[in-house]
This record gives structure tokens, sequence and C-alpha cells, in this order.
């Protein structure tokens, strides 16, 4: 264990979520430590984005703990989560369409643990909408974006909180060879700069190339969980890949 994970920054903890007669997370455990980047694998309809949820307060756990910089959060609801240093973007892109992308970022700084306002909120937004990419959009609406520059949009709204761990769903889904190797730039930016990141990710050469660590599950259980390449070789991994996908309707019906 290196000098940087001698704390962890997150820990979940048999965290377990039921849809009726569905456990769609059943007893999730794994710990982040901080400034890395791992990868939330499994196939569609494994429970990786009701995972996230539970995480960010979007759903209650109904079992478990969640542990974040030591402090439990899992009974917590998102905006309070948010403020104390998590935040994170969608599998399906939430953007507000009819305000311009700066005032998009700038709504973003009214949850973070000093917000911002005014002048000092522009000029930040500007800076953030310039990190990713979008700083000649500025004063456009963000419903006319295009859907990639929506999901940088929504990127800038989750570092406007100024999180200590961000968590990215699909957030390379989409993208072009170009963007995908631009994206990945800027993930590692972003790391470089001491964020940690938890990724739901499907797009392999990603998973590689910025993950150290992944956790797998499939039908709400972890199944795996380690080093990227050791991970990705596992025979139970495989076979949860390669025997085909889950009906993906209950995750994103929860999403």
């Amino acid at each position: 264990m290196t000098a940087a994970h001698t704390c962890t920054l997150l820990s979940v903890r048999s965290a377990t979520r039921r849809f009726g007669g569905l456990v769609a997370v059943n007893q999730l455990s794994f710990d982040l430590y901080p400034g890395e980047v791992v990868g939330l694998l499994g196939p569609n309809g494994s429970g990786k984005t009701t995972a996230m949820n539970l995480i960010s307060g979007a759903l209650p756990a109904h079992g478990g703990q969640i542990l974040f910089n030591g402090q439990p959060i899992h009974a917590l609801k998102s905006h309070q989560i948010a403020r104390l240093g998590i935040a994170r973007t969608f599998q399906l892109v939430r953007v507000l369409g009819p305000l311009s992308c700066q005032d998009n970022v700038i709504a973003g700084m009214a949850f973070k643990p000093r917000p911002l306002f005014g002048k000092a909120a522009a000029a930040h937004a500007q800076e953030l909408l310039q990190r990713v990419g979008l700083e000649r959009h500025a004063a456009l609406p963000a419903g006319e974006l295009t859907y990639i520059d929506q999901k940088r949009l929504e990127l800038a709204r989750a570092l406007a909180l100024e999180p200590r761990l961000l968590l990215l769903d699909e957030w390379l889904a989409g993208l072009n060879p170009t963007e995908l190797q631009q994206g990945i730039a800027l993930i590692r930016q972003l790391q470089g700069s001491g964020l940690t990141i938890l990724m739901v990710e499907h797009v392999m050469d990603a998973v590689h190339a910025l993950c150290s660590r992944c956790v797998v599950m499939h039908a709400g259980t972890r199944i795996a969980e380690g080093a990227t390449a050791q991970v990705l070789r596992d025979p139970e991994v495989v076979r949860a890949y390669l025997g085909g996908e889950e009906d993906d309707s209950r995750e994103a019906a929860h999403a």
C-alpha cells in the first residue's frame, strides 16, 4: 500500500438496495483511497448505477453502511452528501436546458461547502467551462448543445462542487476515438489535481488506461476486486461479460 493509501476516503460496507422482491445491490463492499481512479464494472443490469445512486444519496440503502472520510453518509440526503465533497455525472445526461452553460455551472456552486455567487461565480464557471472545452459556449442554452457537449457541461457542473470524490457514470460512452482520448486525458488531469474517481465504464481501452483497480459486479453482487489487468483476466469476470448480457431494464429504471 502506498503512502497515498494510508487512509480510506470511501468505504462501502455490505450496502444493499431492493426494489420490491429484486435485490439490485446485494451486500456490496469495497474501499476507495485518496487520489486513485477505480472502475466499477459489470454487464448491463448488474447494479452499477444503483450502487452509484446509493453513494450519492439519490437512493437510500436498505442495509449496510457507506462512510465518506470516516463519516456515515448512507442516511443523508443527496444535497448533504454533495456538500461533504461527492459529485457525480449521470448515465442519462441531466442539464438545465433553458439555462446558459455558464448558469448551469454556477448552479452547482450553490451546493459546495463555501458557495460562490455573483462575479466570482461567473469567473469560476468560465474557468471550468474552459477546462472541459466549452468556453466558447458559455452563453449558449444547455439544451442546444450536442449530446457529447452536454456530457462535458455536466462534468463542469460536478467540478463546480469542488468534490474530493467524483462519480462518473459511463461518462466516456458514445465518444468517437479522438473525443475518447481527450476524455481520458481530462480524467488524468483531474486525478493529477488530487481528485479521487469512481467510474462506471464499458469502454475497456479507458478502463485499462485509467483504472489502477476495478470492482466487478454481476446480478447485484461483487464478484471480483483487484488490480485491473488481473481482474479482467478472472474467469468469473470473463463469463459474466461473455455469457450473455442481462436485461438492463432494472438498472435503467432506477438510474
